[in-house]
């Protein structure tokens, strides 16, 4: 994990700041970023969305998706969690927190825009950061690499009407043209794209793709923090006026993140799944495609929006709780490994 990766929250607080006081000062310059649009999708996040998503889809092997049989039982623990309990949990825990508990300290009428955004947020599971994370347990490669593989292949046909599922239970209404864009324009050609240059440059060999890689990284990174600026740009005046907010929203991530890693890590050892695949497995179920949350929220509801703001916060906390989540895991190591083998 780079140096710049492990204070990604960081990163993220100056880039707040920064994006506060520029709004403030040049609100003119933003408005008129905001106004270069085709069909709801600003030109400028989507460029920078791209710079972002491409590189992190560039580490993706469609072809490991052979070896799923050898690891069948976390395969499946990581579906489940994935598919069938975060999204919903997510959408529970942020209704409960952000539409009961929370409502009165939240401003009026933005409890269901926050909650559209954490639905956003837990319906893309993690591309690229867990290979950091997994590498951290010493993870399994081979399952990680077809773990993730699968879960990109999925998300092209499940995210929108996973999305559209639970946005309207959330009584938030779906504009399905925008939400068809978004999954084209930030799953389905970022993943044709990447894996076209992914096939041209492997013909010069693995280095080349390695190397090509890690110039690029810093670019995707510097992306993720520019469209960081330009919604904070925009959000300025609201987190002024309420910066309890930011804290309010990240109570359900928290929740739902140490939820799920947790119910991944009981039922890998539950059926006794080797720690080696069971730590990537509570990884994968507990984080979040972030940037992809990001890219669909402002095509669905705007820069200035409060699911954008909700999907930032997600950014905020990612690095810190997934870290947690590491060491707990290796904390836990013998604990899990007694009881697989008992």
């Amino acid at each position: 994990m780079s140096l710049f990766e492990r204070y990604l929250s960081l990163w993220v607080a100056l880039c707040i700041v920064i994006g506060i006081g520029l709004g403030h000062l040049l609100p003119g310059a933003f408005e008129a970023i905001a106004a270069l649009e085709i069909a709801n999708v600003n030109l400028v996040v989507a460029g920078l969305i791209w710079l972002m998503i491409i590189p992190m889809l560039l580490r993706v092997d469609f072809g490991a998706l052979h070896s799923l049989r050898q690891h069948w039982r976390g395969i499946g623990v990581t579906l489940v969690v994935n598919w069938a309990i975060k999204p919903f949990s997510m959408a529970l825990l942020g209704t409960f927190f952000l539409g009961h508990l929370f409502a009165p300290m939240l401003p009026e009428g933005a409890s269901s825009s926050y909650i559209a955004g954490l639905i956003l947020l837990a319906a893309a599971p993690c591309t690229a950061m867990v290979f950091v994370w997994s590498n951290l347990v010493d993870g399994e490669p081979n399952y990680t690499l077809s773990q993730v593989a699968l879960n990109d292949l999925i998300m092209v046909f499940a995210f929108a009407p996973l999305v559209a599922l639970l946005l309207g239970v959330a009584s938030i209404i779906v504009p399905w043209n925008t939400l068809a864009l978004s999954v084209g324009l930030y799953i389905v050609v970022p993943v044709v794209i990447s894996q076209l240059l992914r096939r041209a440059l492997l013909r010069g060999g693995e280095k080349r793709l390695q190397h090509f890689l890690s110039a690029i990284g810093p670019i995707s990174l510097a992306s993720l923090l520019l469209t960081l600026v330009l919604l904070f740009g925009f959000q300025g005046e609201q987190i002024i006026r309420q910066p309890l907010v930011i804290v309010l929203i990240a109570v359900p991530i928290l929740f739902q993140v140490y939820l799920n890693a947790s119910i991944a890590y009981w039922l890998s050892r539950r059926f006794g799944v080797a720690w080696c695949v069971a730590g990537p497995s509570a990884l994968i179920g507990a984080s979040n495609f972030f940037e992809l949350a990001v890219a669909a929220a402002i095509s669905l509801f705007g820069l200035s929006s409060g699911a954008a703001l909700a999907t930032v916060v997600g950014v905020l906390v990612e690095v810190p709780v997934m870290l947690s989540i590491v060491a707990l895991l290796k904390r836990t190591r013998r604990w899990y490994e007694k009881g697989i083998s008992a």
